[in-house]
């Protein structure tokens, strides 16, 4: 039975979409070759991984777009190298830049191209250096560079990245220590925004230099790692093969065979010894971890004097309320003798008051109980004394009286023995 076909007419924002996308503008790379000779090319990603055989998880890492820390991968035929503005990936035989028109990779590209050519490549426009015999130069000139290319490559990113970091560290110092200077001798808000300014700069900056500082410091404490990047040596050691499927990529390039034999020549030391020696790339290595490390340590000296001059500033300030506060109490300093002496009197006063209120309850007590003794006495209730002992009135009178005022004395000597009353 036929089957009906239908055409769907495509949207035109899709299709839009579709064009635009291949359309876009491919990354821009720059290429050296083990000769010093550079080309420029627009190749997307799909290319690039093809060319270097890299995942596109490593190409990721070169991505300026995505934020990614320092980075020195190893993978079997290349270095991906991530070191801030610096985006490579290195081969045994050529190096790819990233964005080659970028201010800060135009000198790299220039020292690439000055170092990066074996000893018996004579540059254009130098045809007054000395010429080898035949069959001679290659020899004597590998005996000059037994440096692997994979080797020099990184050691011109290496110290590209350290010389760049150290210049904007001494930048920072020239602009700091005068601004912490200033600021010490004249507190104002224009030095403080200046000093801010500089320590959210240098934090930033630290922070560069560190991340930098612990992928050398991860690279030297792994053994295996630092192994990984010795492309020439795997190059060597897979080099007898004439027909396995891991070379194929090899053939792309027409001097490959030169290529092997010079890598092999390169690292004849380490192919015909320990395939795990990394002496030659661990001493490369940590001459640069010591330079990153100098330059951290210049921040963090800085950060320490911006600190102490924090301290310092707060001190002054403190002072400086301090000395507005005595100044705002200075009349009520002055004032103090007479607001003293008003209090004493005041004081006086109330003591006195309260003298006289405990004479005065004290009296009141004695004389209540006096009118108990009488109240108890003026009831009319039948006892025998109410007949034939009239007399007895007197005493009771005089009695109740005398036990009053003895009952006042001791209450007025108690308190006096106590303080509670002045003499």
């Amino acid at each position: 039975m036929a089957r009906d076909v239908h055409v769907v007419s495509p949207d035109p924002q899709v299709a839009a979409a579709a064009v635009k996308k291949k359309t876009q503008p491919a990354r821009s790379w720059i290429l050296i070759d083990a000769s010093g000779q550079s080309t420029t090319l627009d190749a997307d990603k799909h290319a690039i991984m093809h060319r270097v055989q890299i995942h596109a998880r490593d190409l990721r890492i070169l991505d300026p777009l995505l934020s990614y820390p320092s980075t020195i991968l190893g993978r079997e035929g290349a270095i991906v190298l991530n070191l801030e503005h610096i985006k490579a990936i290195i081969t045994s035989e050529e190096v790819l830049l990233r964005d080659p028109l970028d201010e800060n990779i135009i000198p790299v590209v220039e020292e690439l191209r000055r170092r990066l050519p074996p000893a018996n490549v004579i540059p254009q426009g130098q045809g007054d250096r000395r010429e080898y015999p035949s069959g001679q130069n290659e020899v004597e000139a590998d005996e000059e560079d037994e440096s692997p290319f994979e080797f020099r490559a990184l050691e011109v990113a290496l110290e590209a990245i350290c010389s760049y970091l150290a210049a904007r560290t001494a930048e920072l110092e020239s602009a700091a220590y005068p601004a912490l200077d200033e600021l010490t001798s004249k507190i104002s808000s224009r030095n403080l925004d200046r000093v801010r300014k500089l320590k959210s700069a240098m934090t930033r900056l630290t922070a560069r230099v560190q991340k930098v500082r612990d992928e050398l410091e991860q690279l030297l404490d792994d053994d295996d790692d630092m192994a990984d990047l010795y492309l020439s040596r795997k190059m060597a050691g897979a080099s007898p093969v004439s027909g396995s499927g891991g070379a194929n990529w090899f053939s792309a390039s027409p001097t490959i065979g030169s290529k092997i034999s010079k890598a092999s020549r390169a690292s004849v030391a380490t192919v015909r010894g320990d395939e795990n020696d990394v002496e030659e790339l661990e001493m490369l290595i940590e001459a640069y971890f010591m330079q990153i490390d100098s330059t951290l340590n210049k921040l963090t000296t800085l950060r320490e004097y911006i600190d102490d001059t924090e301290d310092y500033i707060n001190i002054q300030v403190d002072d400086v309320e301090i000395e507005k506060l005595n100044k705002r109490n200075s009349f009520v300093l002055c004032m103090c003798p007479l607001i003293f002496a008003k209090f004493f009197q005041l004081d006086n006063h109330r003591n006195q008051l309260i003298q006289l209120e405990l004479f005065l309850s004290s009296g009141t007590v004695c004389t209540s109980f006096y009118s108990l003794v009488t109240g108890m006495f003026g009831v009319n209730i039948p006892y025998t004394w109410n007949h034939n002992h009239g007399y007895m009135f007197k005493w009771v009178v005089m009695a109740t009286g005398a036990i009053c005022a003895t009952f006042l004395i001791l209450v007025m000597s108690y308190a006096r023995s106590k303080g509670l009353v002045g003499s």
